[in-house]
């Protein structure tokens, strides 16, 4: 076998279509667009979404719901996570880093406390946010709670 032996296998390369190249071709004259219409000059491109003048999609079905632009999304941690952590970790400070470092949050994530679960161990919470019974779960075990 040599490299100027080689072909590719039978079937798998075809000739392009050479459109537009006189009548003997085959594929002449309108140049395989038919006759007259928008698709068949130069130039022409569909516009996104255009259903050849049938109402679109988008604009058949109906605006549904509202999207609040400045909303914030915040990551829900509950007591009964930051309990387990603080009794298996022995931590009396538990802050964002130490949420990233145990794979609860990622670095974009904002924090909220929430109060599912009972907190026994006296710790300083760092979060973005808190809900009201998770500030006085956290305050009544001895804890203190801090807004970043």
């Amino acid at each position: 076998m040599y490299l100027h032996s080689l072909k590719p296998a039978e079937g798998s390369v075809k000739a392009r279509k050479r459109i537009g190249r006189g009548p003997g071709s085959g594929r002449g004259g309108t140049s395989t667009r038919g006759h007259k219409g928008a698709k068949s000059r130069s130039g022409y491109s569909q516009k996104a979404g255009f259903e050849g003048g049938q109402m679109p999609l988008q604009r058949r079905v109906p605006k549904y719901g509202f999207k609040n632009i400045n909303r914030v999304e915040y990551k829900a941690i509950n007591l009964d996570v930051i309990q387990a952590l603080a009794e298996s970790t022995n931590e009396t400070v538990i802050n964002f880093d130490f949420f990233r470092a145990h794979g609860l949050v990622q670095k974009n994530d904002k924090v909220k406390v929430l109060g599912r679960g009972e907190l026994n161990k006296a710790v300083e919470v760092h979060a973005h946010a808190f809900s009201v019974t998770a500030t006085s779960s956290i305050e009544n075990a001895g804890g203190k709670t801090v807004a970043l």
